[in-house]
């Protein structure tokens, strides 16, 4: 049981983990590189939504390559709490890579808030390069945070979601980490509602792991947190007291047991 009742089942990866996962990644960089060529030659001509369409739309089939490789699923619980129109601040616990990836398929348009160096990584960062992301020195806090708020209210005003993980950095599946007030101050700042997000993909995509675990990914979006006539500090405990709760309750015990069960062969396997 984790410091969040959270409870986290142990993982063991096996010879067939790292085949599925070799296959998945084989896949990934093919289509990473041809899309990205095809971004950059085509993506600069559009306006910023029609940009998102094609760049990230080799995101659905990394989601879709990632269940039939390696048996990740995904569920989402709450999808009727995004808002339908205007720009709104998405905060989401930073768990795994998958978030990357997922997230740009529910979220349309959206601005990240994402470390400089990502944008350094060949093709994959060229395309990022051209979401307009807010790319922060993360060595640079004071700076870091002002360039979040300038840049994040200039996105909100286009009308565009911003994304922000208030953890900072990758912290386990079962882990709590620190949620800073980033998020909760660009929301008030640009009077617009927040919504927290809350899943498990760390369970069966561990952070900086090669290895993936079948199972579902359960996200829970939770309801708008209103901004207007509210301080800083009520917007961040309503938001965050709701992702806490969220975490101590995903995922079921016996969640990712029963997935290996059948990766393993010991009951027929289901897509």
């Amino acid at each position: 049981m984790s410091e969040t009742g959270q409870t986290v089942p142990e993982q063991h990866a096996t010879v067939l983990h790292y085949l599925r996962a070799s296959i998945y990644y084989a896949g990934f960089y093919i289509a990473t590189i041809i899309w990205s060529l095809v971004s950059v030659l085509i993506a600069p001509l559009l306006g910023y939504r029609g940009r998102f369409r094609v760049i990230s739309a080799v995101n659905y089939f990394y989601i879709f390559w990632l269940r039939v490789c390696c048996g990740v699923k995904v569920e989402v619980k709450g999808r009727e709490n995004l808002p339908q129109a205007g720009a709104y601040v998405v905060i989401a616990n930073h768990q795994s890579e998958w978030e990357t990836l997922y997230f740009l398929t529910l979220v349309r348009p959206q601005t990240t808030v994402l470390k400089q160096e990502l944008l350094k990584i060949p093709f994959f960062g060229w395309g990022l390069r051209l979401l307009k992301p807010i790319a922060l020195d993360r060595s640079k806090a004071r700076g870091a945070l002002k360039q979040l708020l300038s840049q994040g209210k200039a996105r909100l005003a286009e009308g565009i979601p911003v994304l922000i993980f208030p953890q900072g950095t990758r912290v386990a599946a079962g882990k709590l980490g620190k949620f800073n007030k980033g998020g909760a101050m660009l929301a008030a700042s640009g009077g617009v509602p927040v919504v927290p997000m809350v899943h498990d993909a760390g369970v069966f995509w561990p952070g900086k792991s090669f290895v993936k675990y079948p199972g579902t990914v359960t996200l829970h979006i939770g309801k708008p947190v209103v901004t207007t006539d509210r301080t800083v500090d009520e917007i961040h405990e309503e938001a965050v007291s709701w992702m806490l709760e969220q975490m101590g309750a995903v995922p079921p015990a016996d969640k990712v047991s029963v997935d290996n069960a059948e990766l393993n062969g010991s009951t027929a396997a289901k897509d």
